[in-house]
């Protein structure tokens, strides 16, 4: 999952924030309608598209009540075809924020496309580090029961197990609505094509890291150099790591998804942002077939051969500055495809040839995954 921050860093960066200008949003404003809409969730995430050639994001900085105090404005190029917001680390922040920038006058999102962009953990069975992956689920994966694995029963492949069952494995009973999203997939794709314009970044460290993973045929990706790949992506504020917690969260999703989705990166904000999202969709204020979840591997989710849980924990993120990188390489042909082709492609919307929405079937059609919508049509 996302590296740790100093915590003078952290201050440095909520001192910044708070010096720049605070004028909120007022009357007699004119309201912004974006084209792309971008979304982190910390200052490293943020500062990765400021000072690029192809777009000023800071020639309007607007604040927004409800939004992080660490984090309290959008900021915008100057025609407001471009803007980005930084929700803060983790679920509540993320919701707290998107659900903020949903509900501001400041904005029209109606036809805005949103690229959730940030650094993640990943599973080497799927990719390494500086790799960057599209998903079509998001698995809201420790929304489940847990027993201390040095509690539990013996015949338990897992201290995890899902809400209203009492072994690992089975389905959900008692379904909270956040557990699963499923994201346009011809977006994505979309997406995927862009990204793979840009050029990825590696590094010395990262590859002299990764190259440890070649000692284990199943972990053949995460020995390889960083690429452009499809897999879905588990949101947890818990900062795991170990193959046992890997493969644990590998099940869920496999079993949440009904065997479709594949787990491969982690990270503490897509489920809430995309909750947020679908709220938002119901009220008709943005189109939830313009979402894109794009994140980059800054360390592996689980340790490699001879070394423990705890070492793979304290590595201190060896892919850390290529993920960060790797952001807006992949990023920025996405951003600018998309505004390039505006009137061509994207104005209209990309039509979905999958179910899209919550595992509660929200925004109307049948979830490919979970007991069904329990909708007649989307109210």
């Amino acid at each position: 999952m996302k590296a740790l921050t100093s915590s003078l860093v952290f201050v440095m960066a909520f001192c910044s924030t708070v010096a720049a200008s605070q004028a909120p949003f007022g009357v007699g404003a004119t309201t912004i309608v974006p084209k792309v809409f971008i979304i982190d969730a910390f200052t490293p995430e943020e500062a990765v598209w400021h000072g690029i050639p192809e777009f000023n994001l800071l020639e309007q900085n607007i604040t927004v009540p409800g939004f992080s105090p660490l984090f309290p404005q959008a900021h915008c190029t100057s025609d407001g075809s471009v803007c980005q917001a930084v929700t803060g680390e983790s679920e509540i922040n993320a919701a707290s924020t998107i659900t903020a920038l949903v509900l501001s006058p400041a904005f029209d999102l109606k036809r805005t496309y949103f690229l959730i962009a940030g650094i993640a953990g990943i599973n080497p069975k799927q990719g390494t580090l500086g790799s960057v992956g599209f998903a079509r689920y998001a698995v809201q994966v420790a929304l489940q029961r847990e027993i201390d694995a040095r509690e539990m029963p013996a015949n338990f492949s897992s201290g995890y197990f899902a809400q209203g069952t009492t072994f690992p494995g089975i389905y959900p009973q008692d379904i909270y609505g956040t557990e699963v999203f499923e994201l346009n997939d011809d977006l994505r794709q979309l997406a995927i094509a862009l990204a793979r314009k840009g050029t990825l970044a590696d590094d010395k460290r990262a590859q002299q890291y990764r190259v440890n993973f070649a000692k284990d045929s199943e972990y053949a990706a995460g020995a390889a150099p960083p690429s452009v790949i499809a897999c879905d992506t588990a949101t947890s504020d818990v900062y795991w790591s170990g193959k046992m917690l890997g493969e644990a969260f590998e099940s869920a999703t496999t079993m949440l998804t009904n065997g479709t989705g594949a787990y491969c990166t982690s990270q503490q904000e897509d489920n809430a942002i995309l909750e947020a999202l679908v709220r938002g969709a119901r009220a008709a204020l943005v189109d939830f077939a313009r979402v894109i979840s794009m994140r980059t591997g800054s360390n592996f989710d689980r340790q490699y051969p001879g070394q423990t849980a705890g070492e793979a924990l304290h590595s201190n993120s060896p892919g850390f500055e290529i993920s960060l990188k790797n952001i807006a390489a992949a990023g920025v042909p996405i951003v600018t495809g998309i505004v390039s082709e505006w009137h061509t492609r994207f104005e209209a919307g990309i039509k979905a040839s999958n179910y899209i929405g919550d595992i509660l079937g929200s925004l109307g059609g049948k979830p490919d995954f979970g007991p069904g919508s329990i909708f007649t049509d989307a109210d």
